[in-house]
């Protein structure tokens, strides 16, 4: 059976481990999903055309490595129980699942904090960092008594907000206002008043829907902000290659480990099915989705006698959406594998 020759033990321990290996085929297909999953989304836009080539097991694409499937005796030594076998899969997918969560994880923590500070740099001017779009000289600097601040208006307010900015409060600068910046709907001007007059001019602002930004001038920390958003992209850039090196890695470890747990699971219940010796014909069977029910319903007719009380397949069965075919429904052992990735 696919070269497995493990220790089989009791029929108690196989039993037991009929339940075990279910669950083990279960978790070891979420880790693969997942890693799968996360590679999907974490390829760059200009890598995605590589995807199929990054989803192989052992070199070969999903589909050849099922079809020459043999059992790996250099990985899982067949001397060993199916128990111990078990085991050994099951830490592998632990680590795997641990090691995935610190590197996403992480990767993902980058790609946050890029993604806020590119926030900032998009939308409209009511909401954008501004240090990128204005000069030093548009503001009045290092003064004690006034102040230089960033006022965003409406297009259709450009008339009332000339006309009238420095009636909002006392001590307004006259003839401070200029206008900086034009982008879609919105303006940036630029307005100088007494510090003292700030908050009663913010207020009268509000009131005439003119949006005051939240913005001093800093040179010092324009260029930090160039600088924080460099080295977040250039330490996303250095994880990426070996992010998705370790994920391509990962999925076919994955992937190599699930159809060993599948190899288990038909051993073992084939044995619990049939008794020992295991002299079982194993195969490997890929119908399209045309001549599934009706290979089905051949499989039947073939092995109906190997167990009289196996239920008989109803003719609609396969046709259902959401419905599969339970193997202990049937006479003969059979689990899927999903290649389509």
């Amino acid at each position: 059976l696919f070269g497995v020759a493990g220790k089989v033990g009791t029929l108690d321990a196989l039993m037991a481990l009929s339940d075990e290996l279910a669950k083990l085929d279960t978790f070891t297909e979420s880790v693969m999903v997942k890693v799968y999953t996360y590679m999907a989304t974490a390829l760059e836009e200009n890598d995605q055309q590589k995807l199929p080539d990054y989803t192989k097991a052992n070199g070969k694409d999903l589909r050849t490595y099922c079809n020459s499937f043999s059992w790996d005796v250099a990985k899982f030594p067949t001397k060993l129980s199916i128990k111990e076998i078990h085991d050994i899969i099951a830490k592998n997918l632990t680590k795997i699942e641990k090691d995935f969560k610190t590197k996403s994880n992480t990767y993902n923590t980058l790609r946050s904090n890029l993604a806020q500070h590119e926030k900032k740099e998009s939308g409209s001017l009511v909401t954008k960092n501004l240090g990128p779009l204005v000069k030093e000289e548009d503001f009045v600097i290092a003064s004690e008594y006034l102040v230089t601040v960033c006022v965003v208006v409406h297009k259709h307010g450009y008339k009332e907000w000339e006309g009238s900015y420095w009636k909002l409060a006392d001590f307004v600068v006259p003839g401070s206002s200029v206008k900086i910046l034009e982008e879609g709907e919105h303006a940036i001007y630029t307005v100088t008043m007494f510090r003292k007059t700030l908050e009663a001019f913010k207020n009268n602002a509000r009131e005439r829907k003119f949006v005051v930004r939240d913005f001093q001038y800093s040179k010092e920390k324009i260029e930090q902000q160039k600088n924080d958003v460099n080295n977040l992209l250039k330490a996303k850039n250095k994880a990426y290659v070996p992010l998705i090196k370790w994920l391509k890695g990962n999925f076919s470890e994955s992937f190599v480990n699930w159809v060993h747990v599948k190899a288990l699971r038909l051993f073992t219940e084939s044995v619990l099915r049939y008794g020992l010796p295991a002299t079982f014909m194993t195969s490997v069977l890929e119908p399209n989705k045309k001549s599934e029910k009706k290979l089905r319903e051949k499989l039947h007719a073939l092995y109906a006698n190997l167990d009289k009380s196996a239920g008989t397949e109803g003719p609609d069965m396969g046709d259902i959406p959401g419905i599969f075919y339970d193997w202990r429904l049937l006479s003969y052992v059979y689990f899927d594998i999903n290649t389509n990735f």
